[in-house]
């Protein structure tokens, strides 16, 4: 008679081969560092501000020389695509040498592509950008759920089996949103709040999940209450974009995520790198932002 072996368990060895997941990562880099995230925005007017070429090299300096000065200041950094694909093959090269740096710098990267797409296409975008070995890996990235949440199911289960994250897009700051993510469903609640639900139930726990949210962080109160969005059983990180520059100041997350306020990355660009070039003065901006982040997240 045949006998059905026992399951077996894992060896210490199979155990440690597993990649340690982001949510993990994120939580101990938040407790080192301060839950802060730089964007790496090297537009045209950082360019001209920091006295550079509006050329590669003036942005491979930028770039490069912003993660440089911040390396042991700032946990995450977030590059956006668009200002490194603008220059064609070489600034996706320098964008792939920035994610280098950060990852060489201790901090997470977090790649803005917002990608959004169906089958074997949104499958081809979630390996380059978080699968171990390509040159454009990153540790979480942007995506876009409004051809539907579960158009991202690919991506979502790549960056689990990964030890990565993803950010979904649900309530951004632009004037033509609310249309769109306010809306109310059949089930008679917002579009914005059906991805919250979707993202939640990605992230049974224990630990932070890695289906984190983008909500910007100028959105105001207000507009949050509209669309009836309400966070809690996210466990998930909120990525908040807008700090600085953009007019939202951290004590404005107060009034937007109220008790998930421990969940939220706040971000900002130019309020730091508008600072630069000087190296000096880009860590004291990073600094200043990382202890205002602190203390409303009661961190500090």
């Amino acid at each position: 008679m045949t006998q059905t072996a026992a399951p077996s368990t894992p060896t210490d060895a199979e155990a440690s081969a597993r990649p340690t997941s982001y949510g993990q990562r994120l939580t101990a880099v938040i407790a080192e560092r301060g839950p802060l995230c730089v964007g790496v925005d090297p537009h045209l007017q950082i360019l001209t501000s920091w006295g550079l070429s509006h050329d590669v090299a003036g942005l491979e300096r930028c770039a490069r020389g912003s993660v440089e000065a911040l390396a042991d200041t700032v946990g995450v950094f977030k590059p956006q695509s668009a200002f490194f694909e603008a220059y064609g093959s070489a600034g996706i090269a320098v964008l792939e040498r920035v994610l280098a740096d950060i990852k060489a710098a201790g901090a997470l990267s977090i790649l803005d592509v917002k990608r959004g797409d169906i089958g074997s296409t949104m499958d081809a975008y979630a390996a380059a950008y978080l699968t171990d070995g390509s040159p454009l890996a990153a540790d979480a990235v942007t995506l876009s759920p409004y051809l539907g949440f579960g158009s991202l199911q690919g991506a979502i289960d790549l960056a689990g089996e990964q030890g990565r994250g993803v950010y979904v897009l649900t309530l951004t700051s632009n004037p033509e949103a609310p249309a769109l993510q306010h809306a109310v469903t059949a089930s008679g609640v917002s579009v914005a709040q059906t991805i919250v639900a979707a993202a939640a139930g990605c992230n049974p726990g224990p630990g932070l999940g890695h289906v984190g949210l983008v909500v910007g962080a100028t959105i105001g109160a207000a507009g949050v209450r509209a669309a009836g969005v309400d966070f809690a059983g996210l466990n998930g990180s909120i990525l908040a974009p807008g700090l600085g520059a953009q007019g939202a100041t951290p004590a404005h997350l107060v009034d937007i995520f109220s008790s998930a306020l421990p969940l939220v990355l706040g971000t900002t660009s130019r309020e730091v790198l508008g600072a630069g070039p000087d190296r000096d003065s880009l860590r004291a901006a990073a600094r200043r932002a990382v202890g205002q982040m602190e203390a409303v997240a009661g961190l500090g």
